[in-house]
């Protein structure tokens, strides 16, 4: 929706943008010098009604997934809030607590926000991150015959939509909870080769392109990869 609303209004024509909204990638990149640019992106949602308890935690992992998408490294957070005038202040206290939790283990300062009054508990997260210029991993740089690597096991949102029938047995939720409460950041770290000796042995392997693969899936995610053929970014070599 927000895509489609940008693309009828005017174009800012900055040539430090290298990814921006036109891109569809995970987040956007500015250039601020030769070998330094700005990683950044938000994620907003509802408090999940399935995991309430870990809603704050998930919002905090997908938003931080952007920034490692690009082959970034998250530095600064702003917390953003929708709550309720009448709720304990002490729901909010622990989605806070829940959030920091997982941007402390990223090293990723939270150094403010925003917040307003509604009727429902939304949550999320504007983060900002560092990354060489010349080594952005967008997805618009996939090449025919590539080979698709996962950092992660497919079908969360097979388990949540599970969990909310109440059909989802134990180990199933068990499984999806740690997942989607775990960062990318060893494998970022891998794929940039600042990692263990996991690093060291994909130095053969040119990674092209890089995407996460969240609320669209795997074919909706691999879509916006083929498209990106068409759109890569000049700051790719």
């Amino acid at each position: 929706m927000l895509d489609t609303v940008l693309g009828k209004l005017a174009r800012q024509h900055d040539p430090n943008v290298l990814i921006g909204f036109d891109h569809a990638d995970d987040a956007g990149v500015y250039l601020l010098g030769p070998d330094s640019a700005l990683v950044q992106t938000s994620t907003f949602s509802r408090r999940s009604s399935t995991i309430p308890t870990l809603s704050d935690r998930f919002a905090a992992t997908n938003a931080l997934s952007d920034i490692y998408a690009m082959g970034g490294k998250p530095i600064t957070a702003l917390a953003m809030v929708c709550f309720p005038e009448k709720e304990d202040t002490t729901i909010l206290e622990q989605i806070m607590a829940g959030g920091l939790s997982k941007m402390v283990e990223a090293n990723c300062t939270v150094i403010g926000g925003h917040s307003i009054r509604d009727e429902e508990i939304k949550f999320g997260y504007a983060v900002t991150g560092l990354v060489n210029p010349q080594r952005v991993l967008a997805n618009g740089g996939a090449q025919p015959g590539d080979r698709l690597l996962f950092t992660k096991s497919l079908g969360t949102g097979v388990i949540s939509t599970a969990i909310k029938k109440g059909t989802a047995e134990p180990a199933w939720i068990v499984a999806a909870v740690k997942s989607m409460t775990t960062l990318n950041k060893v494998a970022a770290e891998v794929l940039s080769g600042a990692g263990d000796a996991l690093g060291k042995d994909l130095a053969p392997f040119q990674v092209h392109a890089l995407t996460d693969v969240t609320g669209f899936g795997l074919i909706g995610h691999a879509r916006e990869m083929a498209l990106g053929l068409e759109r890569k970014p000049a700051i790719l070599h």
